[in-house]
């Protein structure tokens, strides 16, 4: 699991839109990743909208922010038309990346034990280093939280 202080995994991933992310390119800059379970439910929706809200704030504190989840490219490019989401919303339908930043864990619900994402969000520094790592988000002032942790950065 990529910890505080550890190199970022790099990735290289498709987004909404059609086209392609790759993290190395964005050396140089800071980069907010927020690991999400799924499209269209209602954590993972206030969350990808607070970070849209929020985008230009994050882009005047120089940095990037995307969201991943294991869906699909078009359930990422309904999502966002629903809600009219700005931040990008980036595919990782094989799970490495997941896998890579250990997001990917044993969850319970109901008595039933099953793989699925854990909401973590991953602040890299400019240098290419996890800054600061948020384990098992909580939704409501987690935008904001963040944020801080950027401009602070």
């Amino acid at each position: 699991m990529a910890q505080t202080g550890d190199n970022a995994p790099d990735f290289t991933l498709p987004r909404d839109g059609g086209e392609t992310v790759t993290l190395s390119d964005h050396r140089g800059g800071k980069v907010v990743l927020f690991f999400y379970p799924r499209d269209d439910t209602p954590g993972c929706t206030r969350e990808s909208i607070g970070f849209s809200e929020q985008l230009q704030a994050f882009a005047d504190a120089g940095a990037r922010v995307w969201g991943i989840s294991k869906d699909s490219v078009k359930s990422h490019d309904k999502f966002a038309a629903k809600h009219d989401l700005t931040v990008p919303l980036l595919s990782d339908e094989h799970g490495q990346t997941c896998e890579d930043y250990g997001v990917w864990q044993e969850k319970k619900m109901y008595g039933k034990t099953f793989m699925g994402i854990v909401r973590t969000t991953v602040l890299i520094g400019a240098d290419g280093v996890i800054a600061r790592r948020w384990d098992k988000v909580k939704v409501p002032g987690h935008v904001e939280e963040v944020l801080e942790a950027v401009q602070a950065l």
